[in-house]
């Protein structure tokens, strides 16, 4: 009778950060099957999510047909595009101006208990794009995402515990100068 191997689950939310562009990326030292290097200090936490974050890669084909055959004779890819979503459970105007692609957020006036702030969202074209990056809590993936821009609906909803307000991202892929939109790791020989 036939058996199924048992399969290398990643069962975690895993950690995710963001960096300017053109950050230097982790050495991706490995030791006992686990990453034990530190994300620079370029990198920095996003923090807890709702529920997780979800990386999606979408490859579109298209059939190549002639008139003699029924069957497409090759399919060609036409269209790659890559997203990284999450929902912030850290709601700060620091990280609603990391979900608005920037903007400006000054000390209108006063200071600590006194502080008052305000944010305006960046004018079109002045957007900023990030890198991103994901570790799990195992430490044996990793996930560097070397352009992106968010481009999802930022809707919140404010209602009564347990309930509580997020920021929702969508951070979309570009092709950055190097050409490869994003990179997967893994550390050790039972992930790879």
């Amino acid at each position: 009778m036939p058996t199924t191997a048992t399969p290398t689950l990643l069962t975690d939310p895993g950690y995710l950060f963001y960096a300017p562009l053109l950050t230097s990326i982790p050495t991706n030292t490995v030791s006992g099957s686990k990453f034990t290097d530190a994300w620079s200090g370029s990198w920095i936490s996003i923090g807890a999510t709702e529920d997780g974050s979800e990386f999606t890669y979408s490859i579109n084909v298209e059939k190549m047909v002639v008139a003699e055959f029924f069957d497409p004779i090759k399919y060609a890819t036409t269209e790659r595009s890559g997203m990284f979503s999450w929902h912030m459970a850290d709601w700060t105007l620091t990280k609603l101006k990391f979900a608005l692609n920037g903007g400006t957020l000054t000390v209108v006036s006063g200071t600590g208990a006194t502080q008052l702030n305000k944010l305006v969202a960046p004018a079109p074209g002045a957007e900023i794009r990030q890198m991103l990056g994901w570790e799990s809590l195992d430490a044996t993936v990793r996930i560097i995402v070397y352009q992106a821009l968010q481009g999802g609906d930022v809707q919140m909803s404010f209602k009564k515990a347990p309930d509580f307000a997020v920021i929702p991202v969508e951070f979309n892929f570009e092709v950055p100068s190097g050409g490869q939109p994003f990179e997967f790791y893994s550390a050790g020989t039972v992930r790879a």
